[in-house]
């Protein structure tokens, strides 16, 4: 192909915002055949959005590709999978087109003592989160291509929908353009791994951040907070446990309020309820709306912008993951804090499959 095509390629579909912005949209119709034609490929960090890309890669026909990982049982199973796995820095040399797909908080150390050493010039590195970059964890040369490809989905769900043929929704973004080629070697990736059957919306790193770390710890906290004091408030007044978890969300009904957000548009989307469902609803949120809780979403929102999140974070892996390990003891099943929803659960599916009920985690 020639430059002027790729050129054209690359530009997207544009989506006016207002009168001052836009933002540009990917498909098939922006895949690029060949563009990473004779190029080599790393994949680096073997765990669930690594394997998935991995195979996804392959299907695709690169043939190209090693894994590099720390000889462990995640670099047991690409070897088992038919993969070369080479120690980190010896993949990365090996390579033209390096994905980095190593925990958020493990990349500025991995980066600095085995990647960056062992990039070429010309090459490219890709990321599947904005965070390292966002808040300058790590510094990554000058003469590489800076590639953003993050998809909105975990590993499994990304390996799934490639196989069924529907892609994968995703972020994509230039974050340096050493190359002159970066954008083609991006759209080649996201065309080769099932994310423009879908579509890619474009993103830079420090939005992209941003946005999916403050929907974790606004949306998803909350989400968690309310499943867990219901269910506590619901049984302490005689409601059973089964019918609690039954109602909230292992009956599939609240799976199909978030399809109709998805299909009908979220206000629209209160059509599919009855009216004592909107008449109770809407007077709950009026409730919630004059509480503080924008107030914290806000100063949430503002610790991720200025990188407070992050250098706790990074403070948490250096002491330890003190905190993170408090949180995996007060989620895992044998825990006092969630046993009564674990065994809830274990009943209702039991239920659900016909089967006799699980052991207790506590027997």
């Amino acid at each position: 192909m020639q430059h002027g095509q790729e050129e054209n390629q690359t530009e997207g579909r544009i989506i006016k915002v207002t009168s001052n912005q836009s933002l540009r949209f990917f498909t098939e119709e922006n895949s690029i055949p060949g563009a990473l034609a004779g190029e080599r490929a790393a994949v680096i960090g073997y765990g669930h959005l690594g394997r998935a890309l991995a195979l996804n890669l392959r299907d695709a026909g690169f043939s190209q590709l090693v894994i590099g990982n720390i000889a462990d049982e995640y670099a047991e199973l690409a070897v088992s999978e038919g993969f070369s796995v080479l120690p980190i820095a010896g993949a990365v040399r090996a390579s033209d087109v390096v994905l980095i797909l190593l925990p958020d908080e493990i990349i500025p150390e991995v980066f600095s003592a085995e990647i960056a050493p062992s990039l070429a010039a010309g090459s490219a590195i890709t990321f599947a989160s904005g965070y390292t970059l966002a808040y300058q964890l790590i510094q990554p040369p000058a003469d590489v291509d800076v590639l953003l490809l993050a998809p909105r989905m975990g590993g499994e769900l990304v390996r799934q929908r490639f196989l069924d043929g529907q892609g994968f929704f995703a972020y994509l973004s230039v974050e340096q353009d050493a190359s002159e080629r970066a954008w083609t070697r991006l759209l080649g990736l996201a065309g080769a791994v099932g994310i423009l059957s879908a579509g890619a919306l474009e993103l830079d790193a420090r939005h992209e951040a941003a946005l999916d770390l403050f929907v974790e710890q606004s949306l998803g906290a909350i989400v968690g907070v309310s499943i867990m004091s219901a269910f506590s408030l619901g049984v302490e007044t005689g409601i059973p446990p089964e019918a609690m978890v039954m109602e909230m969300y292992m009956s599939g009904e609240m799976e199909t309020v978030f399809r109709a957000f998805r299909e009908k548009g979220f206000f629209r989307a209160s059509d599919t309820h009855g009216p004592t469902a909107l008449y109770g609803g809407f007077l709950r949120t009026m409730q919630f709306m004059q509480s503080d809780l924008t107030a914290t979403f806000r100063e949430t929102l503002q610790e991720i912008q200025s990188g407070q999140f992050a250098r706790g974070f990074q403070a948490e892996r250096e002491a330890g993951y003190p905190v993170l390990s408090q949180a995996q003891q007060m989620s895992a099943e044998s825990s006092p804090f969630t046993t009564p929803i674990v065994e809830a659960e274990a009943r209702v599916r039991s239920m659900l499959n016909g089967s006799s009920p699980a052991r207790k985690p506590s027997d």
